[in-house]
């Protein structure tokens, strides 16, 4: 009987390292492009939420999550409604990956309209959560906050530049530097289990 092949723990922990310093490189320089003080900015960072959950799954979405929380540690933006922003983030990258082997039933690629349309589609659902769930939790602490702002900007955030930045870098990860997405690495050490002799 075979056994599937476990990636070792010290190389993941070391990955969600790797991951966590990716997001805080790329989000402390956009933490002065303020919105609503304290509570939402302009973060270009979200294109890396599909990239996180496409390709790395939950170690990519606790990475991404504690990557947001560590970034408001140091921009002194922590607040009591980043708890409902950690659990929308870590969801937002969780839902990416499992919505697109619901809707498309294989490996991630962006080759054809129907690829990139079910994209979209994945990023709006997944951005609907997120922005309700932080939306929520920001106007339960603070209620005078100026709703319609918040929400527009969370929203946009997490469509957009997962969309515009997101999309092309993904495509540049597979095509020029043949990177594989999660469920292909998996698909591969199952039939590398298979092949393997089985133990007594």
């Amino acid at each position: 009987m075979t056994q599937t092949q476990k990636t070792p723990l010290g190389r993941k922990i070391g990955r969600f390292l790797f991951l966590v310093l990716i997001h805080m490189l790329l989000s402390l320089p956009f933490k002065v492009m303020i919105m609503i003080p304290g509570f939402t900015d302009i973060r270009p960072v979200t294109c890396l939420q599909p990239i996180f959950g496409l390709f790395f799954g939950q170690t990519g979405a606790l990475a991404f999550a504690v990557g947001n929380l560590i970034s408001d540690v140091l921009s002194d933006s922590l607040q009591w409604s980043c708890i409902a922003g950690f659990i929308a983030n870590y969801l937002y990258v969780v839902m990416v990956y499992k919505l697109w082997h619901m809707i498309r039933k294989k490996a991630f690629s962006l080759r054809d309209s129907r690829d990139f349309l079910a994209y979209i589609a994945i990023i709006l659902i997944s951005a609907v959560v997120l922005t309700v769930m932080i939306s929520f939790g920001v106007y339960a602490v603070q209620p005078e906050v100026d709703l319609v702002t918040l929400i527009g900007t969370i929203f946009c955030n997490n469509t957009i530049f997962p969309i515009i930045l997101g999309a092309p870098i993904m495509i540049i990860m597979q095509e020029e530097f043949h990177l594989l997405d999660l469920w292909t690495r998996r698909k591969k050490e199952e039939s590398a289990d298979e092949d393997s002799p089985a133990e007594k």
